[in-house]
């Protein structure tokens, strides 16, 4: 009996959900449009993040090189290492570990954001006043987090393989030239196309899940803290559910 109920809960809130985007897609293209919030959002999603992404991309470039050197040496392939590298690296973990960092950072800050605006009744002060919250604060969060996070996904990749050619010349010796000439010999659209657009579906479910939380938060400021904590786990669920579904459409098109 309890796991009938838990299952019609899962059910019931994948349906809130799934209500919850429509109302972004019936909305969210009809004016009026919120132009200066959209630009200061894109700011808090985008600019703010980078330092976080850019650290963590260097780091995540510089570690795979160093830890595969030895297996390819062992083989004989240490000159494969570049290509192997930057394949890695642009397929799969720059993309997902990026998502995930947003979805720890953005999404928990949309749901308390959010989460503390409508405990203290700011959303409703919003509506009688004339203003469409949905659109000023949904619509807009929304379309920043699905525009920046590729844009973040790019940068993360350039400075992994950044990283890269620095854990390459650690223990060798490979020109700048040479390096970089490997690296793109190995990348093909193939790689670059997929890896690029499943980043728009990372960013539109981390937005939609980290205001979901927010918007229909209850219970006090318990609530806002049990909004932030399962934005971050929900959103990361679904970037891992929509890498998986990415990875199957990419295999049948023998993108791979």
């Amino acid at each position: 009996m309890f796991s009938i109920l838990r299952k019609s809960e899962f059910l019931v809130e994948v349906g809130h959900i799934a209500r919850f985007a429509a109302r972004f897609f019936s909305e969210g293209f009809q004016p009026r449009y919120e132009f200066r919030e959209f630009i200061r959002q894109c700011y808090w999603v985008g600019y703010k993040s980078l330092p976080l992404v850019g650290i963590t991309a260097f780091i995540m470039g510089l570690v795979l090189t160093i830890q595969s050197r030895p297996t390819l040496v062992e083989f004989g392939a240490e000159s494969m290492l570049p290509s192997m590298v930057a394949i890695s690296l642009v397929r799969e973990i720059s993309p997902v570990i990026t998502a995930l960092i947003c979805a720890g950072k953005i999404g928990s800050g949309m749901g308390a954001e959010l989460g503390s605006m409508r405990v203290t009744e700011q959303i409703d002060a919003m509506e009688v006043s004339g203003t469409n919250p949905f659109k000023y604060l949904i619509v807009t969060r929304i379309l920043a987090t699905t525009l920046m996070l590729p844009v973040l996904s790019s940068l993360s990749n350039a400075i992994a393989l950044y990283g890269g050619y620095l854990g390459v010349n650690i223990r060798g010796a490979v020109s700048w030239h040479l390096y970089w000439s490997q690296v793109f010999d190995a990348l093909s659209y193939g790689d670059l196309v997929p890896s690029l657009v499943k980043t728009f579906f990372f960013g539109f479910a981390i937005g939609l899940i980290g205001c979901y939380k927010g918007y229909y938060s209850t219970k006090g400021t318990e609530g806002v803290g049990r909004s932030a904590n399962s934005a971050v786990v929900v959103a990361s669920l679904l970037v891992f559910i929509i890498d998986l579904i990415a990875v199957q459409i990419t295999d049948l098109l023998n993108l791979t």
